[in-house]
């Protein structure tokens, strides 16, 4: 670079980054005393549940430019942690993920995309640190009860299985397995969970417990000595950046094990910048991981775009790299696990927090924010209201790193009143003067400053723009989508839809889709008492849906096609739409709500099990009209519900059926 633009840079940067002065409140940084925790890593959750789902279905280079965000080092967020939800068939948010055993004599380490998603992470990191959690079970865990813990062998073989699949089939070692995500826990299922793990030669594998609140678990620690050595790490969810007293006691790492759950804008990009800093200048926390990690599923259904970036629309391929992706940078691209924070850190004199840690090799990252309250607000939990006004800070460093002579210097502004944030911005470095720098700290800003010089704000050319779903949208289910079970786009909401190949039918119905599980299972959330999975634009009015299908049992089997379905996730019980529901015991219906209460028509169909039958659908304003299998069944009828909402289909309840030839003609 010409020496002369070098100085006109360095002049600039030095209006924010004042060497040597000494204005305004001094912050020591030694490590003279010793030093405070290791650095344990920021991560991401996928699950909780299906957070990932439309990930999957993106197209090439797409896909990879979206996982090299959330994974390639030095490039976006560098992540250092993955964590997944071990699938459990049942609804756990957005949707449900498939587990690894529906039966008790059933296992397959190849259902879902979490394997997937764990690889595609190693393949950019290979020092990423996987985690794996179970949120519910399939119903013959509990034999039949919502309480894994009644039969606690049972379900720590059952997450066993899954952490040795991983490492037999995917060459994936799991470093860390959680208990029940958000449950009570249960002292002799954790110590039998130790048991079976070191007896299956993973006592490598460590315990988190037991994601949910500091307490009883802090103190159930110091009571129990073998619990205590079962256990490695205490997780805790939205802890709010605060500690009790019983969890620093036990001398155990403190994580907060899932974090932040809020809306990614600017304003959700600040209240993670301050929940990083936050996490350990409060409580003492050396991990912090995000629920959740990309916002990819239906944007309506709940806590939607709660991810660290938004990619929803694989039809598309368009995906916006949003703040939480720079503010993660800030810190995971200039210090990794293993790493130790100073103990000299903590909050500015007027308001926002500062850490500091060293590799003990000399180098050391220093990241400051200073979040306003109205800017920075978290979703989960709502943090008490706080000042945070401009102000000047002098930074005096000390011990092993009074010789730093220069710092490299990283900046995001997030500038909400003129409205032209700027994230991760390399300025010119700052040039210390006896170990000394000062910085005019403005609101709403987050700096890192650093000897590590490998830091890259990493690009790709803009996707494809937004678009809405297809207006028309057709799938046979014979185009196989490797390596994974479920079909593109569809969202299970209760039950899972898998690839289905049915060697009885030699015609055109050998590939199918097939809904599996059989039995409630174990359940995190409130899952309808239906299957049910949803697909396309939320804002559909007059649509068509269209699909072939086939049930397989003969007293109770049903199942429908659906229109305007306007509620999924945790909320699925209560959506409304319109059904139309076929029984095997040659009766129709037709509902306003999944439920089946609010009944619109109803007659005979002469539909029977084990035989194919094509229903259709057709929603025109008010009405609603449908055919089988090519014939009128009902005339029009008034719909009391809602006026837009996802097509879908489902079964009556839990019980084995297949679909084909689903079709949907949007206007």
């Amino acid at each position: 670079m010409d020496t002369r633009l070098y100085a006109v840079l360095l002049c600039a940067g030095l209006l924010f980054l004042l060497a040597g002065s000494s204005s305004g409140q001094t912050y020591p940084l030694s490590d003279a005393a010793g030093l405070g925790r290791q650095f344990d890593g920021i991560g991401g959750l996928s699950g909780g549940g299906a957070t990932s789902r439309l990930l999957v279905n993106y197209a090439e280079p797409y896909r990879s430019q979206i996982l090299d965000y959330l994974f390639k080092p030095n490039f976006g967020a560098s992540l250092h942690i993955l964590k997944v939800e071990i699938g459990g068939d049942a609804q756990t948010t957005d949707g449900t993920e498939p587990s690894h055993m529906h039966y008790e004599n059933d296992e397959n380490y190849f259902r879902g995309y979490e394997w997937w998603l764990m690889k595609e992470a190693k393949k950019r990191n290979p020092d990423i640190i996987l985690i794996g959690l179970p949120w519910a079970f399939p119903g013959w865990v509990g034999h039949g009860k919502n309480w894994p813990y009644d039969f606690p062998d049972v379900t720590a073989s059952y997450v066993v299985n899954w952490i040795l699949g991983a490492k037999k089939y995917h060459d994936l070692d799991i470093q860390f397995v959680g208990i029940w995500n958000e449950k009570n826990f249960d002292v002799q299922y954790i110590k039998l969970l130790r048991y079976t793990l070191d007896k299956s030669g993973l006592e490598g594998v460590r315990i988190v417990a037991s994601d949910n609140l500091w307490e009883p678990i802090a103190l159930s620690l110091l009571l129990d000595p073998e619990l205590s050595r079962a256990v490695d790490v205490i997780g805790v969810h939205y802890p709010g950046t605060t500690t009790v007293d019983q969890a620093l006691k036990t001398q155990k790492k403190l994580w907060s094990s899932e974090d932040y759950s809020t809306f990614n804008d600017d304003v959700g990009g600040g209240c993670w910048a301050r929940i990083l800093n936050q996490n350990y200048v409060n409580g003492h926390m050396t991990s912090t991981i995000s629920w959740n990690l990309v916002a990819s599923y239906y944007e309506e259904l709940p806590f939607g775009r709660d991810g660290l970036m938004t990619a929803q629309e694989p039809w598309s391929g368009n995906y916006v790299v949003e703040s939480p992706i720079w503010i993660t940078a800030h810190t995971s691209q200039f210090a990794q696990p293993g790493w130790t924070y100073l103990q000299t850190v903590g909050h500015l004199e007027h308001g926002g927090s500062y850490v500091a840690l060293t590799d003990g090799k000399g180098n050391l990252t220093v990241v400051i924010e200073t979040m306003t309250h109205d800017h920075s607000v978290c979703i989960r939990p709502p943090l008490p209201p706080f000042n945070v006004t401009s102000q000047t800070a002098t930074f005096q460093l000390k011990g092993s790193f009074a010789s730093i002579k220069q710092l490299q210097v990283w900046r995001s502004q997030f500038d909400f009143k003129a409205k032209k944030p700027s994230f991760f911005q390399k300025i010119a470095p700052v040039q210390l003067v006896d170990g000394s720098f000062t910085l005019n700290l403005a609101e709403d800003e987050v700096y890192t400053l650093t000897t590590i010089a490998s830091g890259r704000k990493g690009s790709y050319p803009d996707p494809p723009p937004s678009a809405r779903f297809p207006k028309v949208y057709k799938d046979n289910f014979d185009a196989r989508n490797p390596p994974f079970s479920e079909a593109p786009n569809f969202a299970d909401q209760t039950g899972v839809f898998e690839y289905f190949m049915n060697l009885t039918d030699p015609g055109p119905h050998v590939f199918t889709f097939r809904q599996v599980v059989t039995q409630r299972p174990v359940t995190w959330a409130a899952d309808a008492d239906q299957t049910i999975s949803v697909i396309g634009d939320f804002r559909w009015e007059n649509v068509t849906v269209t699909c072939d299908v086939f049930m397989e049992s003969e007293k109770t089997g049903g199942v429908f096609i659906a229109a305007r379905v306007d509620k999924g996730g945790q909320l699925v019980r209560s959506a409304k739409g319109v059904f139309f529901w076929v029984f095997a015991n040659g009766t129709y219906r037709v509902t306003s709500d999944l439920a089946g209460q609010t009944v619109l028509a109803e007659g005979q169909s002469g539909t029977r099990a084990y035989s194919w039958t094509t229903l259709s659908l057709t929603m025109k304003g008010p009405t609603v009209y449908g055919m089988l299998d090519g014939s009128l069944l009902w005339k029009e009828v008034v719909v009391p519900g809602p006026k837009n909402g996802w097509a879908a289909i489902g079964t009556h309840s839990f019980e084995l059926a297949q679909f084909d030839n689903f079709a949907v003609v949007a206007e």
